[in-house]
């Protein structure tokens, strides 16, 4: 494949994480998933929930997680929830879900 292609493959891979955002916590932290019917990753940040500060600071965290640049990761849904659904460019979902298992 050439690099043309590849790198446009690799701009149109994308996935999404669903995430329990607690904010005002004690340490930046990725806390595993949710052993309810939801499945959501716990995160806890200690960023406030103000002008989207927390979001920020969650979407940062799982980008140093999965190793994908902070602009690879933002917010799709929930913006004010802190049920949020998370987009992560350039990873595939299978990426995604692999990386994330070490967590269950």
């Amino acid at each position: 494949m050439n690099q043309a292609v590849s790198a446009a493959t690799e701009h149109m891979l994308h996935s999404f994480v669903a995430v329990f955002v607690t904010p005002k916590a004690g340490i930046d932290r990725i806390d595993g998933f949710a052993d309810d019917e939801r499945a959501e990753l716990k995160v806890r940040v200690k960023a406030i929930p103000d002008e989207g500060k927390a979001n920020k600071a969650v979407c940062a965290l799982l980008a140093k997680f999965l190793g994908v640049p902070k602009s690879a990761v933002s917010v799709a849904a929930g913006h004010t929830s802190r049920h949020k659904r998370l987009e992560v460019s350039g990873l595939s979902q299978d990426e995604v879900d692999s990386l994330l298992s070490v967590l269950e």
